[in-house]
Parts: structure tokens; sequence; C-alpha cells
């Protein structure tokens, strides 16, 4: 074989070369902008699933431990998404208020746009026009003080329900589940706000009511596969049953939800309302009306939305509501001293009125240091809803790029020593000297959230969480079961397991009430 060059062999050859070097210089650019890259510290992944065997449990714990190791900023892969975990106060005001604008999406519920009941997508959509219209709704007419005020009646009807049933238990010395009692008034409270009736008369009772909230908070709170696993995660969600779990929950929520509007829209049933007050219903109804008939070319309140504001309802105060004051009476049953302070200065409020109205909370001041306290140490939403990065921003000093999920841990932020005295103790008193508030500008204490994605029902879950506890602590004196007063403070105060928005205690509050007023 010859194996001599010529020039006319030789010069092809270095023809070739700028051919293999422009791949090569392309991968020295990328991984020079790679370096320039200040991405937030990772804790080790795993192929494929990436982080999510890390997550544990009970995802806002095993984050705040993880967190302990590689800071307040720190990247997580769940399959092929990012996620950047915010547990300070410092990256939590970075996130909420200063680039508040650069990350105020949120991602699309998984599979929702393959369905017909898709308004879960309107309720939880991204930054857009459209949802500053509904939010301005929500804020202005649905949620504003002034509407929550006016349903008062509602929520004193339906605690004085149950103080009356809780009242027969306590004439026998009978158990009381008040985990139970607690779901079932503000499911109660939030049904007849919403359309205009108690339980009684649609095809749902409490029970099923409840279970169909919980579902749907199930579906919200998790990631599905296809999301996290391109190609292969369609199929893991199929043989899940998560597309067909999805299907079946919106399609009862739309028969919920479409039965009552529809009941609305009835001729008998507009004049009957004329005579009562207006529920949430029929201020949405008005506001498609008004809308029709200015004749506005874009008019675009649908019954989708309404559905949409409705699901955010049941989202944010059936659930929040009743774990808020189903976590304070298990603190303060494990703290007796606090538990009879907290009665005194009802008591010495209420006298013998036989009831605590919605116009008495103002003047019960350590009541209101009760409520904080159990927000703090028990936020019903311990990780917030995660947000989509829309722009490039820093927070610490690290960059965050569009696409990339944001989550503030709440719960972490909230025992967090840096910002709280014994964090793990239960202390209404720490709030005397620490004014803080829930309406989201205090960045060390976040149990609704901050910027534009808080929760617009603060007012609403407040005082439902105020009114029911000043009641129960009014009304009953409390024991355990058992009758054992050192056993309050062993009580299980375990945080229930499994994927959810709300954190649950894992076993039910069982108490036995005695009669204060004989």
């Amino acid at each position: 074989m010859d194996l001599t060059f010529s020039p006319q062999t030789v010069l092809p050859m270095w023809m070739w070369l700028p051919l293999l070097l422009i791949p090569l210089l392309l991968i020295l650019k990328k991984l020079k902008a790679q370096n320039k890259q200040q991405l937030p510290p990772s804790p080790p992944k795993l192929p494929v699933i990436g982080n999510f065997h890390q997550l544990g449990e009970l995802p806002h714990q095993s984050l705040w431990q993880i967190s302990k190791k590689y800071g307040p900023v720190m990247l997580l892969k769940l399959g092929r998404v990012p996620l950047v975990v915010i547990s300070s106060a410092e990256a939590a005001r970075d996130v909420l208020k200063v680039h508040d604008l650069d990350c105020c999406s949120r991602p699309p519920l998984i599979g929702s746009g393959k369905f017909t009941y898709n308004y879960s997508d309107i309720a939880f959509s991204p930054y857009s026009d459209y949802w500053r219209e509904l939010r301005k709704i929500s804020v202005l007419e649905v949620f504003s003080l002034r509407r929550v005020q006016s349903f008062g009646f509602i929520r004193e009807e339906e605690v004085a329900l149950l103080m009356n049933s809780i009242s027969e238990s306590s004439s026998s010395a009978s158990p009381v589940d008040l985990s139970e009692k607690m779901f079932a008034l503000t499911g109660s409270i939030v049904f007849r706000m919403a359309f205009g009736r108690r339980f009684r008369g649609s095809n749902f009772d409490n029970h099923s009511f409840q279970e169909l909230v919980h579902a749907v908070e199930s579906l919200l709170g998790g990631f599905a596969a296809a999301e996290c696993f391109p190609y292969v995660g369609w199929i893991i969600d199929r043989l899940n049953g998560y597309h067909a779990k999805l299907e079946r929950v919106f399609q009862e929520l739309d028969t919920l939800f479409q039965q009552i509007i529809d009941d609305h829209l009835k001729p008998a049933e507009t004049t009957k309302q004329e005579h009562v007050q207006q529920d949430i219903i029929d201020v949405m109804l008005k506001i498609e009306r008004d809308q029709a008939e200015s004749h506005e070319s874009e008019a675009w309140l649908t019954k989708n939305h309404i559905k949409a504001v409705l699901l955010n309802i049941f989202l944010g105060g059936v659930d929040t509501s009743a774990i808020t004051v189903i976590w304070a009476m298990a603190e303060l049953c494990k703290n007796p001293r606090l538990m009879k302070k907290a009665q005194a200065e009802i008591r010495n409020h209420i006298g013998n009125k036989g009831r605590v109205t919605e116009a008495d909370i103002d003047q019960l001041q350590y009541l209101k240091m009760v409520i904080k306290e159990t927000l703090r140490l028990h936020p019903p939403a311990p990780l917030l809803i995660a947000r989509d990065t829309l722009y490039r921003f820093k927070v610490n000093g690290y960059d965050i790029y569009p696409k990339t999920l944001i989550q503030v841990n709440a719960w972490a932020i909230g025992r967090d020593s840096k910002y709280w005295e014994s964090p793990e103790e239960f202390i209404p008193e720490r709030f005397i000297d620490k004014p803080v508030d829930v309406k989201g500008q205090d960045f060390e204490y976040l149990p609704f959230g901050s910027g534009r994605r808080i929760c617009p029902g603060i007012n609403l879950g407040l005082i439902m969480s105020e009114l029911a506890l000043a009641n129960l602590l009014y009304c009953f004196d409390w024991k355990l079961p058992n009758g054992r007063e050192e056993d309050c403070v062993n009580m299980n105060m375990e945080e229930a397991t499994g994927v959810s928005l709300t954190l649950s205690k894992k076993t039910p509050l069982i108490l036995v009430p005695v009669n204060y007023l004989q």
C-alpha cells in the first residue's frame, strides 16, 4: 500500500480541520457560559429522578433539613423540573416583593387542558390580563372586608349550631372529634356563603364535600409524572390513575358548581334571592350580566371564571380555617396554663352573654395572639404554592432562570431561630413585643404568602378561625377522654403525611367538653 502523501492529498485534509474545530469551540463557549452562571447550591442528584427521593413523607420538613446544609436558596431537580426552594425571610423578600413580577406566574395543572373541566387552569392561571381582572374582582367584590362582614350572620349561626351540638355531648360526657366538627363547620359556612344554602337540598352531604375538597388539594399539591419525566411520564400517570382521578374529581366539582349556578339562574330562585342576603354566586352573576349589558366587545367573564373563583374559595376557605382551629386547640390542651389564660380573657369580656359574636373579637387580644402563634408553628400551607419564573433575576447572588419553579418554605421560616426566640415552643405572648401581621409585609411570617399571589381570603380565614376558637374556649372546658391531665403534655402532635396543599394533624383531636355555662 502506498502511504506517501502528495500535495493533492494533504490540502484536502487541512480543509477539514476548521469543521472539526467549530464543534469544539461551541462546547468551550457553552462551558464558559456555564462557569459564569451562579446557580444556587444543589444536593446530589440521582439519574432520571433527580432529587425526588429526598423529599420524604413531609416535604417541608425534609427541605428544611437539607437547607441547613445547602443554604436558604437551593436548587433541586424533580426529574427535568428545576425547583428553587427559599428558606429565609431575606430570600423570601427578594422573591415575593423585589422580584414579584419576575416570578408571579403559576405552572399549569398537567393534563387539565385535555379534559372539559379546565377552570383549574383559570384558578391557578399564569400571570395575564385575565388573571389581573379576575383577582381584582376577587379582592374588591368577593373577599373584600365589606363583603366578608356581610356574611357575619352565617358564621355566627353555624357556630351556634356547632356549640349546641357539642353541648349535647357535654351533657353525657361523650368525647367529641373536634377535627371532624371543625371541617364540618367551615365547610357549612363556605357552602352557605358561596351557594346561599346549607348542604341539605344539594346532592352533596358534608362528608362527601370534604372528601372532594381533599381530593382536589392532593391533585394540586403534587407533581404529575408527565411534567417531570418527558416521553415516559404519561405512561406512569396512566398506570397510577392520575388522569382518571383528575377527570373524576373535576367532573364532580363541575356537577356541583353547575347545579347551583343553574338554580341561581331560575326565575323562581332569582325572585326568592331578592329578599335575602346575596351569596357569592349572585355577586359573580351580576358582574357577568353588567359586562354583557355594557356592550363591551371584550366581555370576558364566563361561567368557567365563576367556577374558578368558587374553586379558590373552597381550597382557601374550608381546610385552612379548620386546620388552624384544630392545631390551636391541640396546642392549648398541651399547655393548660395558656388554655386558662385564653379562656379567662374571653369569659371576663363576654360575661354571661352566652355566645361570642364577631363584634367581640377585636377586644380579645390574647385570642388573636393564640391564632397568630398557631399560624407561625402550623401554617395551613407549609410550602407556598409554586411560582413559575418569567424572567431571569438574582436571589442572594444566585441566578434564577425562566421556567424555574420557586417554592417558599413558610413552615421553615416560621421556625427559624434567627427570627424567633425558642421557635419550637408555643408562646402566644411573643407577639406582644413582635407586632408582625399576616398581610405579607413581614417576611419572617408568611402564613398567607405575599405579593401578587398572596391569599385574597385573609379576612375570611382569620374571622372564621377566631370566631370558632373563641366560642369553643368560652362555652366549654376541655379534657382528654382518659381524664389524666399529665397526658396532655404527651399529646400526639405529628403532622399528616401525604401530598396536599395543606398540613393537617395526623391523628384526630378527640376531647371531652364540659359545659362552662350551666
